[in-house]
C-alpha cells in the first residue's frame, strides 16, 4: 500500500512507540510505501530514501499507485518561503507548512489532496530536474537559527544529514539520509582551500566513524546544524565554532556532487 503525508510534518519513529526516538520526518506531500501493521503502527518506507520506521496511522493517508504515477509524471511544486499558508477550501481552515513540504499536482496556487482542495498565498516552485550545486547556498542560508533536532527534517527543527538532505533535494538531487551513507556519494576534494559553495564536509569521531556534516557556503565558513544552524569557520582541522572559541568537529573529507 502507498500513502502520503497529510500533516506539516510525522515523526518516524524507531519502534512502534511514542516512547521510542524519532529517527526522520517525513514532510507534507512526500510520499511512502507501507511495509507492515501493527495495532495503531505502521512500519513505512519512504519512496525518497528508503529510509524506513513507524509511524502512527492516525497520521497517514492512503493513496493508490495512480495516485503516486502521476505526482511522479507532473510538476511537483515545492515550498521555498520558510512557511506557508495554504487554505483548504472545503472546511475553511489553514495549513502552515514549511519549507521543503511538497504541493502534489500543483496547478497555479491551486493542489488536491484527497478530498480537499487547497490555495497557497505563498511561494513556491516546481522541483528541478537537474541539480543546481550554485543554489545551495543561499536555500542553506534560510534555516540558520533553526534548532538543532536528532531525526528533524523541517525548518522547525533539523539535524545536520537532515539539514543537508533537504537543502539537496530542494535544488535537485536527492541524498541518502544519514551523514555516513552521504560521505559514500560524491568526488573527494583533496583540500579545503579548493572547496566551493555547495561542497559537502564531512567529519569523524576518534573511530573513524562519520558522525557530522555541513555545507560549504563561502571561503573557510561552513553552514552545520550543531545545537542550532549557524555558520562557523572550517581550515583543515575541522571545524572552528566561533561561539565555543574552539575546535568542535575534526574534518574527514570534502565531497562535491
Amino acid at each position: 500500500m502507498k500513502a502520503i503525508c497529510p500533516l506539516s510534518q510525522i515523526p518516524v519513529r524507531f519502534e512502534p512507540s511514542e516512547r521510542s526516538e524519532m529517527v526522520t520526518q517525513i514532510l507534507f506531500g512526500e510520499t511512502f510505501t507501507i511495509l507492515e501493521e501493527r495495532g495503531n503502527w505502521l512500519l513505512i518506507s519512504m519512496h525518497l530514501d528508503n529510509y524506513e520506521g513507524w509511524i502512527d496511522r492516525k497520521q497517514a493517508m492512503q493513496v493508490t499507485d495512480e495516485f503516486i504515477q502521476k505526482m511522479n509524471n507532473s510538476s511537483n511544486h515545492i515550498v521555498t518561503d520558510k512557511t506557508a499558508v495554504c487554505y483548504c477550501k472545503n472546511d475553511s481552515t489553514y495549513l502552515l507548512l514549511g519549507k521543503g513540504c511538497q504541493l502534489p499536482v500543483n496547478v497555479g496556487n491551486t493542489f488536491h489532496l484527497g478530498n480537499k482542495t487547497y490555495t497557497t498565498v505563498s511561494k513556491s516552485k516546481a522541483i528541478p530536474k537537474k541539480f543546481s550545486v550554485s543554489k545551495v547556498a543561499a536555500m542553506a542560508i534560510d534555516y540558520v537559527n533553526v534548532p538543532y533536532l536528532w531525526g528533524g527534517r523541517s525548518i522547525m527543527g533539523v539535524d545536520c544529514s537532515g539539514l543537508v538532505q533537504i537543502v539537496y533535494h530542494m535544488c535537485g538531487m536527492d541524498l541518502p539520509r544519514d551523514s555516513a551513507q552521504q560521505a559514500l556519494k560524491g568526488k573527494p576534494i583533496d583540500f579545503v582551500d579548493e572547496a566551493q559553495p555547495g561542497d559537502l564536509a564531512f567529519f569523524d569521531n576518534p573511530a573513524g566513524e562519520i558522525i557530522h556534516v555541513g555545507i560549504i557556503i563561502g571561503p573557510g565558513k561552513i553552514l552545520h546544524a550543531s545545537g542550532h544552524v549557524k555558520i562557523d569557520k572550517i581550515d583543515h582541522n575541522g571545524i572552528f565554532s566561533l561561539e565555543q572559541g574552539a575546535y568542535t568537529h575534526s574534518l574527514r573529507i570534502i565531497k562535491r556532487f
